[in-house]
């Protein structure tokens, strides 16, 4: 079995069971950006709920079709206001209590504050970061030659992958969870995926809220993060 996944900002922990499972993993990066995803936003869980946090993006001149027939690799981080001190409150904000925040909180406010001009180049330092330390070696590769057509979403075992025009090698069935995996597509589509509950600092206030980034996995869980994703695993 190969995933196909987009990049993502601090991608939620459907995400990261993924690249928990231990099958192959295949980034695209060829794809074209698309609005209100986590290619640039994730959700944390603030004091008042829910907060979603989006990095500013530009692409190409409207001339050449604009941000949205930009490839992600070619997305770049704009400088517009102040984001990345704004995005740096908030998870102090929402986090400063959590159990494990002061672990983290050097080697996550580090990446903040470096320059950093594509997008793709943003979010896989936060997720190198996120793998290190939950000790995790995902089987991940990263697509940057052409776009992977997979025109049936899923390719059952056996199927040939000629149409597939890439050099990139990928055992079927193949699972696309490029366009699956966003804000605003319930998660209970994956019937391989039932979020685990586990502690969060404003659960009393809001219950538990199911699926956020990563991040809130791991600040408030620490090494016992990998339970978790263990858990939400339906095998």
């Amino acid at each position: 079995m190969t995933y196909l996944l987009s990049s993502a900002y601090l991608a939620p922990v459907h995400y990261y069971t993924k690249l928990y499972s231990g099958f192959p993993i295949v980034e695209e990066h060829c794809d074209h950006y698309i609005k209100q995803t986590y290619r640039n936003r994730c959700i944390i869980a603030a004091s008042d709920g829910p907060l979603t946090l989006t990095i500013p993006v530009e692409g190409r001149p409207k001339s050449e079709g604009g941000t949205s027939k930009t490839p992600m690799r070619d997305i770049r981080i704009s400088n517009h206001g102040r984001w990345r001190a704004l995005h740096w409150h908030a998870l102090v904000s929402a986090y400063e209590n959590s159990p494990y925040f002061e672990f983290y909180a050097d080697d996550f406010e580090e990446i903040y504050r470096k320059p950093c001009t594509f997008l793709v180049d943003f979010n896989a330092a936060l997720q190198q970061l996120v793998l290190d330390l939950l000790n995790l070696r995902p089987n991940l590769r990263i697509n940057v030659d052409h776009y992977l057509d997979v025109p049936a979403g899923n390719l059952p075992p056996g199927s040939s992958l000629a149409a597939l025009p890439s050099p990139v090698a990928l055992s079927p069935p193949i699972v696309d969870l490029r366009e699956r995996i966003r804000p605003k597509v319930d998660a209970a589509f994956d019937a391989e995926f039932r979020p685990r509950p586990y502690y969060q600092v404003f659960a009393a206030r809001h219950g538990f809220l199911p699926n956020l980034s990563i991040v809130d996995l791991l600040f408030n869980m620490g090494p016992e993060s990998r339970l978790i994703l263990r858990q939400s695993l339906v095998r």
